[in-house]
């Protein structure tokens, strides 16, 4: 079986092998109609045939992929401190000695193709040195930036929005509005105010920082959504194929608690604190689309979110740090792995119809 995490891993890099694929066979059917019936031939072009075309496509998508590992795994995390003109200009450099390196080896490669010969034969290293000097490697070189550019802003853009949102909006997915059943989580952060009187506003906002950045490895792991982050106040979506999967908003929510626990003497070095947080979860039809003229954003409306805040606002009044829905504990299996005590029937504010809650423990040795 395929973990979610290296789903959403393959998910989020896909794009850049597409963007790379793309802008690479327009630029070469550009340049091949530009050139196809020139009387006389670039300095250090190579000649197109189909197998030569196979590998040209070959690698620029694995030139995209490789930049989106790069991206995803290794290089983001030195830019997230920066400004987005500094991210970008940094990550530009980077690239571009990346791509001319791509460059010494893959023309090389296409060059022993043309011409039939072994990549270590003197010809073909003749004909890259011809290359470097000439018009084509700089017209290369201006279809690779176009290609970074581009790129570098998908990158910022898919981070910032989110890479399923993103692709929402560009295929339109919720351009109507929907009805869709989705598992939410209303996770809240506990005694946040009294936290930011002790640290001061600057040292509490970097507290939020590195809080919501351990809690996001688990909403990773248990293929969650981020919707919205309000304040010290996160908003967690699942679709309910997704959520019910093994329990995953279940484990989710354990999960984020662990990896907060196993940072907690990080925090405490560093604030001098450290953060726990309550949860509600609920279950129910929400209405789906994109508004906004100025700024678009794709909302959830419905009870069900009006219902799972006032879920999670009752977690201090029973002493719990999670309250489930019976419409949530309907869909779920959770007496294997966990203890599920029933609170009975509450009513909750605004609302007619008493709902059941519960709440979840670990069993011991889980």
């Amino acid at each position: 079986m395929i973990s979610s995490k290296l789903k959403n891993n393959v998910s989020r890099i896909l794009p850049y092998g597409i963007i790379w694929l793309a802008f690479g066979l327009i630029f070469l059917i550009v340049e091949y109609a530009a050139t196809k019936n020139a009387g006389d031939t670039p300095a250090g072009v190579i000649q197109l045939n189909y197998t030569i075309f196979i590998f040209a496509m070959i690698a620029v998508t694995l030139v995209g992929l490789l930049i989106g590992v790069i991206e995803l795994m290794f290089i983001n995390r030195f830019f997230t401190k920066r400004s987005f003109l500094a991210k970008i200009l940094g990550k530009f450099i980077f690239y571009s000695v990346f791509l001319f390196l791509i460059i010494c080896i893959t023309y090389p490669v296409a060059a022993s193709l043309e011409l039939k010969t072994s990549l270590f034969d003197a010809v073909i290293w003749d004909k890259f040195s011809e290359y470097l000097y000439s018009i084509t490697f700089f017209s290369t070189a201006f279809q690779m930036t176009i290609s970074l550019v581009v790129t570098l802003f998908y990158a910022e853009i898919s981070e910032n929005m989110g890479p399923g949102v993103f692709l929402n909006f560009i295929l339109g997915k919720y351009h109507k509005p929907k009805e869709e059943n989705r598992i939410f989580m209303f996770l809240d952060m506990k005694s946040s105010t009294a936290i930011a009187e002790k640290i001061g506003h600057s040292e509490y906002f970097e507290f939020l920082k590195a809080y919501y950045f351990i809690l996001s490895k688990a909403l990773i792991k248990y293929s969650a959504e981020i919707y919205q982050y309000v304040g010290d106040e996160m908003v967690i979506s699942w679709k309910r194929s997704k959520g019910i999967k093994d329990n995953n908003c279940i484990r989710c929510f354990f999960a984020m608690k662990n990896d907060l626990k196993n940072k907690q003497d990080w925090f405490d070095k560093q604030f001098g604190l450290h953060p726990e947080f309550k949860a509600g979860l609920h279950y129910g039809a929400v209405m789906t689309g994109e508004i906004g003229s100025v700024k678009k954003v794709i909302i959830f409306t419905g009870d069900t979110l009006n219902a799972t805040s006032r879920i999670q606002s009752l977690c201090n009044q029973y002493g719990v740090d999670n309250l489930i829905s019976g419409d949530l504990h309907g869909i779920l299996k959770l007496e294997t792995d966990y203890e599920v005590a029933s609170l009975g029937n509450k009513e909750l504010r605004g609302k007619l119809k008493a709902m059941e809650l519960f709440t979840v423990k670990q069993k011991s040795g889980s």
